[in-house]
């Protein structure tokens, strides 16, 4: 028998509210299922949390990776590891990328808030780290309205916060400590781990203190306590019997810090995971927004200025230069088109301004470095762009008026000056428009460089106040109502060209 489409319909939304009446099973009810505990890292934060072995490349190590695959074993079942970005381990657990997250990540109150902990496996020190030759750093008090630099949203974070420091914030473990080393930080607070493996190997740098203590733990989603529960127990056995030291010491990292692991209670637990209330959504956070706006806005503008001019040279460098100027020129623009911004941004900030500033032997200290590379980066990025652009434009000029202008006795550049660019850039500007916002929303991959523009700021609030949804509309909103002036401007200028054009 024949079913409607109205019949199928129904038949199909009551059976989606059948399956919404069944229990779903509880997180170790899916980890026994599957016989696999995922958990969630990121091998960038490298040695000896998780990385590969540069023995056998694909193959991972590190105390974590072995702490998980005891951890499993005790559980009954095996492990699997899940690459994500140490800075979202977080909210992707929350969405359910992995069934725990277990790289580094310290209890601090803002997480205690948002997933659930199990008992520590790592007691770690946060190390003050400072340049040798710098005595003036003596504590984190001397610190005061000094740079420091540290991960954003660290316990080292909210501990430099408290400080009344100005904190930089960094997305990379080694990168504060070069930094720091140049001259562009006056300190560095991280993990002890971190500290000893990227910090103190430098010879220029020293150790100042052990400025506060902190806890590495498990964490599972909220309302999966029976999984947080058995993965505790698994510690716990671990701890009691030895083998979590053992994995310690295998790496070089057990100290007698992590002898209160294997007497840890549940009253010590609760202590760890007291939570001191979080920030709420205001208008204090609406203020910062629109100074990452700003920043944003002035980094922008200021790389498009850069790109246009520079753009505008290596087009006729291409077009009417000789062949000394036209060949660097081209492979300018297959260069920073063929290559990602990104790497670009890297290799500008912590390679070769370093390497210029020693060169000239410019002093170190210079806060506006970070900037200053935003600027340059995306402009010479832009720039290759904006040179196919104008190329573009003028050849779309007709060739007779340039011999025209040549009749008329004007020579190639005066020609150019005064009759094709005019035109070309005329023809070009819708294009230069679109480009401009283009920049605005690229300008968010600054923030690796340390600047903190809009998407930085959001990233910030986000895990502040604990909701990525609210900071995320407002910065869409701050996004829109910058582009969205430019993107009418830049409509109003192609139709106007149609205009001129039918004529």
């Amino acid at each position: 028998m024949r079913r409607s489409p109205a019949f199928l319909g129904l038949a199909l939304i009551a059976a989606l509210l059948a399956s919404c009446d069944e229990p779903s099973e509880s997180g170790l009810e899916r980890v026994r299922r599957t016989g696999v505990l995922r958990w969630g890292g990121d091998v960038q934060g490298g040695e000896p949390y998780v990385f590969e072995d540069p023995a056998r490349p694909g193959t991972l190590i590190g105390f974590e990776v072995e702490l998980a695959d005891a951890i499993a074993r005790e559980m009954g079942v095996r492990a699997q590891f899940v690459q994500n970005d140490w800075s979202n381990l977080v909210p992707s657990l929350e969405r359910g990328s992995f069934d725990v997250a277990m790289n580094g990540l310290e209890v601090t109150p803002a997480r205690a808030d948002s997933v659930l902990f199990t008992r520590p496996y790592f007691v770690f020190a946060a190390q003050l780290v400072a340049r040798a030759e710098d005595t003036s750093v003596t504590s984190l008090e001397s610190l005061r309205g000094r740079r420091v630099g540290t991960l954003a949203n660290s316990f080292s974070w909210d501990m430099l916060n408290a400080a009344g420091v100005e904190v930089v914030a960094y997305e990379g473990v080694e990168e504060p400590y070069a930094d720091l080393e140049g001259g562009r930080l006056d300190a560095v607070l991280l993990d002890d781990i971190i500290a000893s493996r990227y910090g103190l190997v430098r010879p220029s740098l020293r150790l100042v203190e052990d400025s506060g203590e902190g806890f590495y733990a498990v964490a599972a989603r909220q309302g999966e306590g029976d999984l947080r529960d058995a993965i505790d127990r698994a510690i716990a056995r671990l701890a009691e019997s030895g083998e979590l030291r053992r994995i310690l010491s295998r790496w070089e990292i057990d100290h007698e810090r992590q002898a209160r692991l294997a007497t840890w209670t549940d009253d010590d637990t609760r202590a760890m995971l007291r939570v001191h209330g979080h920030a709420h959504f205001s208008l204090h956070h609406v203020w910062l927004f629109l100074q990452g706006a700003i920043v944003t806005l002035l980094v922008s503008a200021s790389a498009m200025v850069l790109a246009i001019g520079l753009g505008l040279l290596l087009a006729l460098a291409r077009m009417y230069g000789p062949r000394a100027l036209a060949v660097p020129a081209t492979f300018y623009v297959e260069l920073f088109r063929g290559t990602p911004v990104l790497l670009q941004l890297y290799l500008l900030y912590f390679g070769i301004m370093p390497a210029v500033r020693q060169a000239l032997g410019w002093h170190a200290g210079i806060e506006s470095d970070a900037l200053v590379a935003a600027v340059v980066g995306l402009g010479l990025n832009y720039a290759a762009y904006e040179a196919e652009i104008y190329r573009a434009g003028i050849q779309a000029i007709p060739p007779g008026q340039m011999e025209a202008a040549k009749v008329l006795g004007m020579g190639t550049m005066l020609a150019l000056r005064r009759v094709v660019v005019p035109q070309a850039f005329r023809i070009a500007l819708p294009g230069v428009t679109n480009d401009f916002i283009a920049l605005l929303k690229d300008s968010s991959l600054v923030s690796v460089i340390t600047v903190v523009e809009l998407t930085k700021r959001m990233t910030i609030t986000a895990i502040d106040v604990r909701s990525w949804l609210l900071p995320g509309l407002l910065c869409a909103a701050f996004y829109m109502a910058m582009s969205y002036p430019l993107s009418r401007l830049s409509q109003h200028l192609e139709q106007k060209l149609a205009r001129q054009e039918s004529r």
